[in-house]
């Protein structure tokens, strides 16, 4: 599921690279940005994701088998042969060490299902506020879309606030595994059993919230940004900035000079620069970033 989600985003990205779309910090209008960097952004993001899924791969694939109860066996079993006849790739040397991974392994998974979540929760998030009136930027077909009780003129993107809410929840579940773990001696514990029931309910959401999420971005309308409207022209004092830098002046100089005319009201924006460095709005490099996933 995340594989079919990155390569969506990444023709997203392809399709729409040329789109410009306003970006901002502080909720401030600040620098000129582009659908395909929107859509791209996301999608590198699933790749450090996928390598902390990978890294909690690596910290649950070790054989306990032959732990028993924490401290071995006096069978005399091969722990090896039993590595190798199921498929682990290692093997949990020490019986107590094995015992001791209760608890870490569900950390591992809870850490790294969180930092998915994070990305998924923070996606959703840009979807419900540029879907709004204010920002405008997309919106999608009634079915996916929900209106109000009394107000007709609403699209209220419900689906992709119940993926924030859900995924919002996924996030936490690390805070529970620390908090059932913690201060525990080693040695088995019955606290260990209150890992499971969350967990596996976790790992159902996440597959829902793909699979949804999956559906649902291919139905996106993506608008038309006038990025030369007056809500967006200080969009690129940043350019002119950088215009006057390479003419000469100082950084500091002509941050005080742009500065200075949006104080006055005599501001005019340099919309023609253009940003050729590698990740920037006219030079994605997709091919960079689908060279960087691990699949």
């Amino acid at each position: 599921m995340i594989i079919d989600f990155f390569d969506l985003l990444m023709e997203l990205s392809a399709s729409y690279k040329d789109n410009l779309l306003p970006g901002y910090t502080h909720f401030q209008v600040a620098m000129p940005s582009s659908f395909g960097m929107w859509f791209s952004a996301y999608a590198e993001s699933l790749i450090d994701d996928i390598y902390m899924l990978n890294a909690a791969y690596s910290v649950v694939d070790q054989n306990p088998l032959g732990s028993a109860a924490g401290y071995g066996s006096s069978f005399p079993i091969d722990r090896d042969d039993t590595t190798a006849e199921m498929g682990f790739s290692a093997l949990k040397v020490n019986s107590v060490a094995a015992q001791m991974s209760r608890g870490k392994t569900e950390k591992s998974v809870a850490f790294a299902m969180s930092a998915l979540a994070g990305t998924l929760s923070k996606f959703a998030m840009d979807i419900c506020l540029y879907m709004s009136q204010n920002f405008g930027f997309i919106s999608f077909p009634d079915e996916l879309t929900t209106g109000s009780s009394i107000m007709p003129h609403k699209k209220n993107p419900d689906v992709f606030e119940l993926i924030r809410g859900k995924c919002n929840k996924i996030q936490a579940l690390q805070t529970e595994m620390l908090l059932i773990t913690n201060n525990l001696p080693s040695g088995y514990h019955r606290d260990f059993q209150l890992l499971k029931e969350n967990m596996i309910a976790a790992f159902e959401d996440v597959k829902d919230i793909l699979d949804i999420f999956n559906y649902a971005i291919q139905q996106i309308i993506v608008k038309d940004v006038d990025v030369h409207n007056d809500l967006y022209k200080y969009l690129f004092t940043v350019d002119n900035i950088n215009t006057l830098v390479v003419e000469g002046q100082s950084f500091r100089e002509a941050y005080q000079k742009i500065g200075g005319q949006v104080q006055d009201g005599t501001y005019k924006p340099d919309t023609s620069k253009k940003h050729t460095h590698v990740g920037s709005i006219h030079n994605l490099c997709l091919d960079k970033i689908k060279a960087k996933f691990p699949f």
